[in-house]
């Protein structure tokens, strides 16, 4: 029974805890069964099997030159040895992080300022529009403002045309009274002021008084963000301080148009008949022989949409505004000058459609 047991002898391997290469003991059993076995026995076996799990599933840990600790698996020989394996960081990171997603094309692009900008003034002009439709105006605001953009900027209007027209006036006169054409000065005096002179000059004014006290006051409301003020109060800044200012430019630009063609004419025909003899009577003749009732209804179409161009411009840069005291700066002269590029083009592309074809104002001349 001894001799048998001791062919099916079990050997249990324990290593100490000074070094774990060495072998601390060796001890045999039999083949015996488990009741048979003593609690020390018992105890040896349960301590040598954590033992050999521990030596398949060991984990060593090594420390980087940041001093992070990064886990490696499985680095232990058979006999007992470490593997030694160096882990950095970054491989460390590329090994745990699953792989992520590449960005979209355009999820780091931001539009420049002069794009969104402008976007936001088409955005604003439709807003305007849709208020206006909808009968959502602030009357009293609107009454102010055209107050504001009327007869407050008559005596500058008024100034500019005069001269104007007289400047005009002594480039044609010279001219025609060379040729003997002196009946047809005042036909195209009033032709080239009630076409182009009258409706430009007056938006430019315009354009530099009114639509930079627009963009400098927006843009100040906007930096010290009363805008937002308003909008926690419940108010809409398209409807409290956009409209009004757009409502105005557009009905008091057509009668500052009508008030400058009228000085402008006055001023010439006194300067023709001062300076050069040529009667009143015959300037006012034959400007009301070239004129028909569509040369006043395209200037105060043009006046108009000049009005419009200038207000939403000019408002639309100005609650776009950022960047402080600077920004408000920078958002005015932008304003204007946008203002009358804006002019300038629209006013091409009314007359190319206005006036088309050959003209026969000066045939009855």
């Amino acid at each position: 029974m001894m001799q048998t047991a001791a062919q099916h002898s079990i050997t249990f391997h324990l290593h100490s805890r000074r070094d774990s290469s060495k072998t601390c003991a060796w001890m045999k059993f039999g083949n015996t069964s488990q009741s048979q076995l003593s609690p020390r026995h018992k105890l040896v076996r349960r301590v040598s099997n954590n033992q050999s799990w521990v030596d398949n599933n060991r984990t060593n840990f090594f420390l980087n030159n940041k001093n992070r600790v990064f886990p490696i698996p499985n680095t232990m020989t058979n006999d007992g040895h470490a593997i030694p394996i160096s882990a950095s960081e970054d491989s460390a990171a590329t090994n745990d992080t699953p792989d992520q997603e590449s960005p979209p094309l355009f999820s780091k692009w931001t539009p420049p300022g002069y794009l969104w900008r402008g976007l936001s003034v088409f955005v604003l002009a439709g807003q305007v529009i849709m208020r206006v439709l909808n009968r959502k105006v602030h009357w009293k605001n609107t009454l102010q403002q055209l107050e504001r953009v009327g007869p407050k900027s008559v005596g500058v209007c008024l100034l500019t045309s005069a001269f104007v027209g007289m400047a005009f006036t002594i480039q044609f006169v010279r001219e025609f009274t060379r040729l003997g054409l002196n009946r047809a000065v005042g036909g195209v005096l009033a032709l080239a002021f009630v076409r182009e002179l009258s409706p430009v000059i007056t938006s430019i004014i315009v354009a530099g008084r009114i639509g930079s006290a627009f963009a400098a006051e927006l843009g100040t409301m906007q930096v010290s963000e009363q805008i937002d003020t308003l909008r926690v109060l419940g108010t809409d800044p398209v409807d409290y301080l956009v409209t009004p200012r757009v409502i105005a430019s557009c009905l008091a630009l057509p009668f500052l148009t009508l008030i400058c063609f009228t000085v402008g004419m006055a001023s010439s025909a006194l300067l023709a008949d001062g300076v050069y003899g040529i009667s009143i009577n015959i300037i006012l003749d034959s400007a009301q022989r070239a004129l028909k009732p569509w040369d006043i209804i395209s200037a105060l179409i043009k006046s108009q949409v000049f009005g419009l161009i200038i207000s939403v411009v000019s408002c639309g840069w100005g609650v776009t505004t950022l960047g402080g005291a600077k920004g408000v700066g920078e958002s005015t002269t932008s304003a204007v000058v946008l203002s009358l590029v804006g002019i300038f083009i629209a006013d091409f592309v009314l007359s190319y459609c206005f006036f088309q074809g050959a003209g026969d104002a000066l045939k009855n001349l």
